[in-house]
């Protein structure tokens, strides 16, 4: 296991499930103070096919790795998008990863709301799967815009 220090410079001080900064200064029993999670828990990691493969460290506030607790987590879409119908964002990630490919990630009622959509989940995956590299497209059909994700 690394040190807080370690898993704080490789995330950039930035809490991987609500993408918010955080205060390496706090103390950790802080609701907003560091803490240390993994994306996949010990117990998940051990019946995958990544056997073998430790579960990446990653920073959350302590506040929001409770909340999580041993269940999957789930990656919020940013509250200013005007999105229908977003995909569930952690399942996405671990299918891109997996296999690469395609997916349609939301629907959107214009181009504008589809391009800040894809601007904003390209860049929030930048932090939460760094290893991943992805694109985002906008296409358009039947009066809406897609918005798909492509590694």
């Amino acid at each position: 296991m690394r040190t807080l220090d370690e898993v704080g410079e490789q995330d950039g001080w930035r809490c991987w499930l609500c993408d918010e900064p955080v205060d390496g200064d706090k103390s950790v029993n802080d609701a907003r103070g560091p803490s240390i999670d993994r994306r996949m828990t010990a117990s998940k990691a051990k019946g995958s096919k990544s056997k073998g493969a430790p579960a990446r460290e990653r920073l959350a506030h302590r506040a929001c790795n409770t909340g999580k607790g041993a269940t999957t987590p789930v990656v919020a879409w940013g509250r200013d998008l005007f999105v229908v119908d977003p995909a569930p964002i952690i399942p996405t990630v671990e299918r891109l990863e997996r296999k690469g490919g395609r997916e349609v990630m939301a629907r959107c009622p214009g181009r504008d709301d589809a391009e800040a959509a894809a601007d904003w989940l390209v860049d929030r995956l930048s932090r939460l799967a760094p290893d991943l590299s992805v694109t985002a497209d906008v296409e358009s059909g039947g009066g809406q815009y897609l918005l798909i994700l492509r590694a």
